[in-house]
């Protein structure tokens, strides 16, 4: 599933495309987006801004209406220009926003929707979700606040619930309590001030890193990155390495199913101790 940081990028690189261009083409196949397009036509209102908000990406035409997507697993959008061929097969197209000079295309995005900002206003999703740890607002006291309110909950549960902070997944859950040296089955409210402010620090701190560009990263050819490595091997600490041995201390990596969906948490028995 993509994350915050994925999700934030790709509202930037949309952003750069379209905003300010009139929309001159838009599809999509589910049939209330559609019926909504023809009540309220989208071709010939500009596209104002796109923006991300934890995992959902909003883009708001002019006329108080917004495209709001949410990719789940699978989702993802593409750009091209005008007659480029597509990276993908037009079977996989859920919705398409065109101007003069670009086409992007959201291919498998499960949730499609136009929303007016009322609308918005009262979305259950939107409407519930935690401050959005890449807001530039952020407050880091509120985040603390709302992670040590989630009582026994094990930390690593509720840095996913994105009614208490927004944007996090399963990969940088995983990365964020290492770097952290947290344990991720410790209880939310178990942690002292210092452990839940370093856990929000952390995970601003990696998010808002690969939010960087190609150029502006230490390895641009890594993808997500927590460690800083130059080897394109060696770009996680401990995600999806059950059984290898950690990068710092040389321990074997655990991993274990937790929550409600058997999502794998992976974590150091050395680095992360349950009693440290």
């Amino acid at each position: 599933m993509p994350e915050g940081d994925t999700i934030f990028r790709t509202a930037r690189t949309l952003h750069r495309a379209l905003a300010g261009h009139v929309i001159t083409r838009f599809e999509s196949v589910f049939p209330a987006v559609e019926r909504v397009a023809v009540d309220r036509p989208i071709v010939g209102r500009s596209i104002e801004s796109v923006n991300s908000r934890g995992k959902h990406l909003l883009m708001t035409f002019s006329g108080d209406l917004t495209l709001h997507t949410h990719m789940r697993m699978n989702g993802s959008w593409h750009i091209y220009r005008p007659g480029e061929r597509w990276q993908r097969t037009r079977r996989g197209m859920r919705v398409l926003v065109a101007t003069r000079s670009m086409v992007a295309v959201g291919f498998n995005v499960p949730v499609v929707e136009l929303l007016t900002s009322r609308e918005i206003g009262r979305h259950p999703q939107l409407r519930s979700l935690g401050p959005d740890l890449l807001d530039a607002a952020f407050a880091r006291a509120e985040g603390v606040a709302r992670l040590r309110a989630n009582g026994v909950g094990a930390i690593g549960d509720v840095l996913l619930n994105q009614r208490v902070v927004a944007g996090v997944g399963n990969v940088l859950k995983s990365e964020i309590l290492f770097v952290a040296g947290i344990n991720p089955f410790a209880s939310a409210e178990s942690l002292a001030d210092p452990d839940a402010t370093r856990v929000i620090d952390v995970a601003r701190e990696l998010m808002a890193a690969n939010t960087l560009g190609p150029a502006q990263r230490l390895n641009a050819a890594a993808g997500r990155q927590t460690t800083r490595s130059m080897d394109p091997d060696a770009k996680l600490w401990v995600y999806g390495r059950g059984g290898k041995p950690c990068r710092r201390c040389g321990a074997l990596i655990q991993a274990k199913k937790t929550g409600i969906d058997a999502r794998i948490t992976y974590w150091c028995p050395v680095c992360q101790p349950s009693n440290p």
